[in-house]
């Protein structure tokens, strides 16, 4: 049990697991569970990005949205400009000023696995066998440590296994604002092939139901999102890539390709501080901290 636990946090990387990055990654997630455990915000995860805009109009700034920005002559003259973008798009938006030997690094750039997310209305709660599973914020369903190895493999390979590593969240089980009395959302996802147009909602349901028999008939309503569909709603993941491009070795440390500074890019001013850079896609805001310490120092 423990390895397949293990196996599921370092699946978080979406690389197969015989990659030699793949153990970090449990080892990080594993011993920031055992922290504070991973949090949910009350209302919502909107929450926070709410508190982060108040913040921002306090100190003066402006947030503009509903534009889209196709090229750097759209935006106003700045003497730092981050683009929260992954490489297809820096090349799209900033072509004519980038050097060739750096377009041409950025067009090698890999971007790995999508994913499938289903989000759930539910009469109640999940049935779990295990009731240890209703106290958990966040479950990894996935069997032992060679069925899960055995799924991320075949899909990193473009085949969609029968049995995915499925992550299930059950934020309404701590937070009771995000549900009516009594009924209960819940949301899962697991790895597809890079730009499947699949709904894999019946292989997410059928994992869940070996582990929580009666879920499916507890669904009131669900929303799917294919990997394509997860690129149309957010362009950076393209290919429903979620972490903004393959955490292999090679592309762990140099995201989105070698250079001194990942966050910099050879046009003065402008930098990256998307998941393309170290270190890489999660909840940590990492990647624009270095960002806009890179910027700081000009």
């Amino acid at each position: 049990q423990a390895r397949g636990l293990f196996a599921g946090l370092a699946a978080h990387g979406m690389v197969p697991l015989d990659q030699l990055p793949t153990a970090a990654f449990g080892m990080i997630l594993a011993a920031l569970a055992h922290v504070d455990g991973w949090p949910f915000a009350r209302g919502g995860s909107r929450a926070i990005t709410d508190a982060m805009a108040a913040y921002l109009r306090d100190l003066g700034g402006e947030i503009i949205t509903g534009v889209t920005v196709k090229s750097l002559r759209d935006l106003p003259p700045a003497r730092a400009t981050l683009l929260d973008v992954t490489p297809r798009q820096l090349l799209a938006i900033a072509d004519e000023k980038l050097p060739q030997h750096y377009r041409q690094a950025l067009s090698r750039y890999r971007y790995g696995m999508g994913a499938c997310k289903v989000d759930y209305a539910l009469s109640g709660p999940v049935p779990w066998t295990d009731k240890l599973c209703a106290r958990a914020g966040v479950v990894h369903l996935g069997g032992a440590w060679e069925a899960i190895a055995a799924a991320e493999r075949a899909t990193w390979e473009g085949r969609m296994p029968e049995q995915p590593l499925v992550l299930v969240a059950q934020p309404s089980q701590w937070d009771p604002t995000r549900a009516p009395a009594g009924k209960h959302v819940l949301w899962a996802y697991c790895h597809t092939p890079h730009a499947s147009p699949a709904d894999v909602s019946e292989a997410i349901e059928q994992q869940i139901e070996r582990f929580a028999p009666g879920f499916r008939g507890r669904i009131l309503a669900r929303h799917v999102m294919t990997a394509q569909d997860m690129e149309a709603y957010n362009p950076n993941y393209v290919g429903g890539a979620i972490n903004g491009g393959a955490q292999t070795l090679d592309q762990l440390f140099t995201r989105p390709t070698l250079r001194a500074n990942p966050y910099t890019t050879p046009v003065p001013g402008l930098f990256l501080c998307s998941s393309a850079t170290p270190p890489g896609g999660g909840v940590h805001g990492m990647c624009g901290y270095h960002a806009a310490l890179a910027a700081l120092r000009g």
